[in-house]
């Protein structure tokens, strides 16, 4: 049995859109007497790995997603951070040294959230999607985590044009206005924005229309990778 660092730890934020709503990966965390708490997927690392094989390990023994991207956006290491007494039971559970001081490295990732299959294992007892406006509170600081993520994600949005790995391959002028919208957190004019979405030349129209809807189907479109690419120079 490998030796687990009882000091440092990796949680990873994952981020989703379901054309609707921005949507982030929680685990359950089962406590005794039927109780849980909801976390992000995270656990202390091994001290032979490095802190990218660590949050990829972790993220696959907990949720058994695997094979995506996971970018490290910050460190955190308030003393207090794993000594709360409503974490207490938990890490007396399942930690050899619950009171040990835990530095977390925080991972962030963005997926097409239909490319994957979650199933809880280890101590997750299970795993879902969570809209970001119903997240409740979390174990330990992961809250704070997850505030720290979001705004990272807002602030590459702005500037790199982070947050089209968001979108499925084909979408329409709705839906990524609607991505849009949640992740700069304001309302957008419908013809302003089609207009500047077009001229940049980020997204390209496609010879297909939405199929299966009730109103008129909207004609799909595709992201300009090598546009992408310019604008994230």
């Amino acid at each position: 049995m490998k030796n687990l660092n009882p000091n440092v730890s990796v949680d990873c934020v994952v981020f989703g859109f379901d054309n609707e709503k921005l949507n982030v990966m929680l685990i359950e965390q089962k406590l005794e007497k039927g109780k849980s708490q909801q976390a992000l997927p995270g656990d202390l690392i091994l001290d032979d790995e490095s802190l990218d094989e660590a949050a990829t390990r972790v993220l696959k023994e907990l949720t058994q997603v695997e094979g995506i991207f996971l970018q490290q956006f910050k460190t955190f290491g308030d003393p207090n951070r794993v000594s709360d007494i409503k974490d207490l039971e938990w890490l007396q559970s399942y930690r050899e040294n619950p009171q040990a001081r835990v530095i977390t490295v925080a991972y962030f990732a963005l997926v097409k959230m239909g490319d994957f299959e979650t199933a809880a294992s280890s101590f997750a007892e299970r795993v879902f999607w969570c809209d970001m406006k119903d997240v409740p509170n979390l174990a330990f600081d992961h809250n704070e985590i997850l505030d720290t993520a979001l705004a990272r994600l807002k602030e590459d949005f702005e500037n790199k044009k982070t947050g089209f790995e968001l979108l499925p391959q084909k979408f329409t002028l709705s839906q990524i206005q609607k991505l849009y919208e949640i992740i700069l957190g304001k309302k957008l004019d419908k013809r302003n924005f089609r207009k500047k979405i077009l001229k940049e030349n980020l997204v390209t129209p496609t010879d297909e229309k939405q199929k299966g809807v009730l109103h008129k189907p909207a004609r799909l479109y595709e992201v300009n990778p090598e546009e992408l690419a310019v604008q994230n120079e």
